[in-house]
């Protein structure tokens, strides 16, 4: 049973990286790469901390390119790992972060990709930070009015279904 419930949910991408991750910890290599992550992790936490001391809230696009299609890149797993570069670094310093809609990209074929701004806010500064991206997107009017083409069908699959 715990085969069958632990993996329930988690797509080939998430399980692909799940196993990267126990493998190179796993393989005798546990003491060179947690040890230098834990000191990466420290400096980018430490210098996303000093820049918060200065700013409100720190603004970064979510991605370098605009959303991919729904199974655009699943196939090349390079691809899927450069959409996460901007997000890397949150991820290792720890501190809240959130992502809005701040506009839509063409799309090859027609039809608009989203794009997002990510807003990152102070350690426990969550409540500051779900506050300004309201505000952002209640003022940017960027969902205004009907979802593009590319961004309308999965919600009305998912609408079909319930």
């Amino acid at each position: 049973m715990y085969d069958n419930t632990r993996a329930a949910g988690l797509g080939a991408e998430v399980k692909r990286r799940i196993l990267m991750g126990t493998y190179a910890l796993s393989a005798g290599y546990y003491d060179a790469y947690y040890n230098r992550a834990q000191k990466v992790r420290t400096l980018v936490q430490r210098g996303m901390t000093s820049a918060l001391e200065r700013f409100d809230l720190l603004l970064s696009p979510t991605a370098p390119t605009p959303a991919y299609k729904i199974g655009e890149k699943s196939s090349d797993p390079l691809e899927m790992y450069k959409g996460d570069l901007m997000t890397v670094n949150l991820n290792l310093s720890g501190l809240p972060a959130v992502v809005v809609p701040c506009g839509f990209a063409e799309a090859d074929g027609g039809g608009k990709l989203p794009v997002g701004l990510q807003m990152v806010g102070r350690m426990f500064g969550e409540a500051e930070l779900l506050a300004a991206a309201h505000v952002y997107e209640q003022t940017a009017g960027v969902m205004d009015g009907a979802a593009p083409a590319v961004a309308a069908a999965p919600a009305a699959a998912a609408a079909a279904r319930r």
